[in-house]
């Protein structure tokens, strides 16, 4: 370490006065809201997502902290055998009664990218899924030319395969087969633009 290198606490000392200017600036601009978000989570939307830090949620829907739930993880991914996904699942759908379920992932996904280029380790894998839904639809990547418009739309079926994914979840199929109200959605953000893209591949319900 450099002599003239801060101490380690103070390494990160910029974080908290920016918190500290945050969370004044958002007291002075609507007093009082600290103390109704403490008191109150009641979201609508549950968000699964891509752990990239360019992607946050709230901050791309427009939404406050408190307006919806969120899981992030790399490329977006839901494993039947993941606990945390599927824990953050049940607690969505069972205790906050969320009535939309968000599967985004994002073009220029670098787990995306991993995928296809290789990943060791336990990246590789997680990411299996997505290298196994590359190879089945080979044919549908290979008429894309532009490398990066390839991996753009491996990151849009990937969307549509999560969806299907998490609706065959026990927790999915419970919740439709008691009625409750929920729906399975499929969005694509672009960084290039900040937009989000419905890739018109959810569901409402389970097939016959």
């Amino acid at each position: 370490m450099s002599d003239s290198a801060p101490p380690g606490p103070a390494l990160l000392d910029h974080l908290l006065g920016q918190n500290r200017r945050w969370a004044a600036e958002r007291e002075a601009s609507d007093p009082g809201y600290f103390d109704r978000l403490s008191h109150q989570q009641s979201p609508e939307y549950l968000w699964i997502g891509c752990s990239d830090s360019r992607v946050p949620a709230n901050v791309i829907t427009g939404l406050d902290p408190g307006e919806v739930f969120v899981h992030r993880n790399i490329a977006n991914v839901v494993h039947g055998a993941d606990i945390n996904c599927l824990s953050v699942l049940q607690f969505a759908v069972e205790n906050l009664k969320v009535r939309h379920v968000i599967i985004c992932g994002h073009y220029g996904c670098g787990g995306i990218k991993a995928a296809v280029e290789g990943a060791t380790g336990l990246l590789d894998y997680w990411l299996h899924p997505v290298r196994r839904l590359a190879r089945e639809q080979r044919d549908v990547l290979d008429v894309v030319a532009d490398e990066s418009h390839r991996l753009d739309r491996l990151c849009e079926l990937n969307v549509a395969l999560q969806v299907e994914t998490l609706a065959r979840t026990p927790i999915i199929e419970a919740a439709w087969a008691r009625g409750q109200e929920l729906r399975i959605h499929g969005w694509c953000y672009d960084l290039k633009d900040g937009l989000i893209r419905n890739l018109e591949c959810g569901r409402a319900g389970p097939r016959d």
